[in-house]
C-alpha cells in the first residue's frame, strides 16, 4: 500500500498533524509520499518527496490533512486519478474529514481494508456558445455563478433541460452537490442534503424576490444558466479561480459521470457527523 499525503500548511496545526501521520504510517511499515517543497520539514520521516500528480497517480490512496477546502483541494487531484481519499481534520468544521487529529490509531484499519467507500456524485460544467463546447470542469461541492462586477445583481435566465424555468435578479447562483449542501448553499439559505440522495441543489443567492427559494432538481436535469442583461457572469467550481461566461454563452450544469469515493474508517453516518459539527455552531 502506498499513500500520497496532501497537507494544507496554512492550517495551524497541519504541522503537528502530519508528522503523527507519518510516524503512525512508518510504525505501520506503510510507504507514502509528500509534496517536493515539504522536504525541509518532513525530512525526519520516511517519506518520498514529490510533484503532486506524480505522487498521486502513483499511490493507491490520497490522504488530505486540513479543512474541506484542502480535502476538496486533494480530492480533485484524486478524481482524476481515480483513487480513493481520506481527509484528516486539521481545520474547523471538516464535513468530509473521515478522521480527527485525534483518531490516528485508526488508520491501522487502511492496512486491514477495514473501511467503507461512500461514493459522491459530482457536477460537471460546460460553457457553451451555440453547438460548441468552450470549457468543461467538475465540482465536489458546488458551481457559483455571479456578476463580473462587484456589488451589483445580474439578472440570469435559467432553463431546465432546454425548456424555459425561470429568470433570477440576485447576487449570484449556487448549484451544490450533496455534498456541498453544508457549504456555501448552506450559508445562503439552502437545505442540507443527505449525501446518497444524489442530486442538484440550486439556490439563488440575495434574489430580489418575494419568491426566490433553493430548488433540489433530479441528478439526469441539465441546468442551463447564461446572462439577461447582455452581461459577461462569472462561475467558479469549488471555490477555485474564477472564469467567464461571456454574454454569447451560456453554461451546462449537470451531474458528472465522475465520481469522488471517500474512505470511511468510522461507523458514523452523515446524520451523526452532521448533529456533531453543527452542534459546534450553536
Amino acid at each position: 500500500m502506498r499513500i500520497a499525503i496532501m497537507p494544507n500548511m496554512t492550517r495551524a496545526e497541519s504541522e503537528r498533524v502530519t508528522g503523527e501521520i507519518c510516524s503512525n504510517l512508518d510504525s505501520l511499515g506503510i510507504e507514502y509520499s509528500l509534496p517536493a517543497e515539504l522536504e525541509s520539514v518532513f525530512s525526519h520521516s520516511n517519506a518520498e518527496f514529490t510533484d503532486a500528480e506524480t505522487s498521486v497517480g502513483k499511490s493507491d490512496i490520497v490522504l488530505a490533512v486540513g479543512g474541506d477546502g484542502s480535502i476538496i483541494h486533494a480530492a480533485r487531484f484524486a478524481v482524476k486519478h481515480g483513487k480513493p481519499i481520506l481527509g484528516v481534520n486539521a481545520g474547523r468544521l471538516a464535513f468530509m474529514a473521515g478522521l480527527e487529529s485525534d483518531e490516528l490509531a485508526l488508520l491501522s484499519k487502511l492496512v486491514q481494508g477495514d473501511y467503507t467507500l461512500d461514493r459522491r456524485m459530482l457536477l460537471k460544467t460546460c460553457v457553451v456558445r451555440g453547438d460548441e463546447t468552450l470549457a468543461v470542469d467538475f465540482a465536489l461541492n458546488e458551481c457559483f455563478i455571479t456578476s463580473s462586477e462587484r456589488q451589483r445583481m445580474s439578472a440570469i435566465d435559467v432553463a431546465l433541460n432546454g425548456n424555459v424555468f425561470t429568470d433570477y435578479l440576485c447576487d449570484g447562483l449556487i448549484l451544490a452537490t450533496p455534498t456541498g449542501s453544508t457549504a456555501y448553499s448552506l450559508s445562503a439559505g439552502g437545505p442540507v442534503v443527505n449525501p446518497e440522495l444524489e442530486s442538484i441543489i440550486f439556490t439563488p443567492v440575495c434574489p430580489h424576490s418575494l419568491t426566490g427559494r433553493p430548488v433540489i432538481f433530479r441528478n439526469s436535469d441539465v441546468i442551463s444558466v447564461k446572462s439577461k442583461d447582455g452581461e459577461t457572469l462569472l462561475y467558479s467550481n469549488d471555490g477555485a479561480a474564477t472564469l467567464p461566461i461571456e454574454p454569447d454563452c451560456r453554461i451546462d450544469i449537470s451531474s458528472s459521470e465522475l465520481t469522488a469515493n471517500f474512505i470511511r474508517i468510522k461507523s458514523d453516518n452523515f446524520m451523526d457527523i452532521l448533529y456533531k459539527k453543527l452542534a459546534q455552531r450553536r
